[in-house]
């Protein structure tokens, strides 16, 4: 059974999604209201999947899903946000999620967001993305196939990480990033970063 931490500082919102995921066949192995409390509860019942709130009392919902994907490479993060906006969404991205939904979306979403979130938690998804990337990526002529690679770098994913997450062999990353590398005009995986950040192709 998929264990899940939801972490949200509604307890409506909390009580609600409990009640839902239960009914799905989730197990709902604990509840946070605060970055802190969704800290200890994390690395105390060491989740399958996380669904978390970026708007959190005591810090972003970026910093925790940060936190949590650099201690865990196979933890599903599914941010579940009244943010509907492409910011927000290449933000969640590139700290580390594995799927962005609005709060106004059918339970049906979500469930597919945890599902996909279980399977490949590198690889994300989300409504909207490919829009969001093309916007970001255009002055570049990325694909999103190497926007995806791209942010996965700022977590010090390593390229064998990095195929496994996206499904894909070492080679096919390699040869991605050597394209990634020729397009930014950048020697290594820091100088993309680097330029990456300057163009806000990656959102901090």
């Amino acid at each position: 059974m998929t264990r899940v931490v939801i972490i949200d500082d509604h307890a409506v919102v909390r009580e609600g999604l409990h009640r839902a995921l239960a009914a799905h066949g989730y197990e709902i192995a604990a509840e946070a209201a605060t970055l802190a409390e969704a800290r200890a509860q994390i690395a105390h019942v060491n989740p399958d999947v996380i669904v978390v709130d970026l708007n959190l009392p005591d810090g972003s919902g970026f910093d925790l899903i940060s936190w949590a994907r650099g201690i865990s490479k196979t933890l599903g993060i599914v941010v579940l946000t009244l943010n509907d906006t492409d910011t927000h969404l290449l933000a969640a991205m590139q700290a580390g999620a594995s799927a962005y939904i609005v709060k106004s979306a059918p339970m049906i979403e979500l469930i597919a967001a945890i599902e996909h979130s279980t399977k490949s938690p590198l690889s994300f998804s989300a409504k909207g993305i490919s829009v969001a990337m093309k916007a970001a990526t255009q002055s570049f002529d990325l694909t999103a196939r190497e926007f995806d690679v791209l942010g996965l770098l700022p977590s010090g994913a390593s390229t064998k990480e990095i195929a496994s997450g996206l499904f894909l062999s070492q080679a096919t990353i390699k040869t991605h990033l050597a394209s990634i590398f020729r397009k930014l005009e950048v020697a290594n995986r820091t100088a993309a970063v680097s330029k990456a950040r300057k163009h806000n192709l990656l959102v901090d």
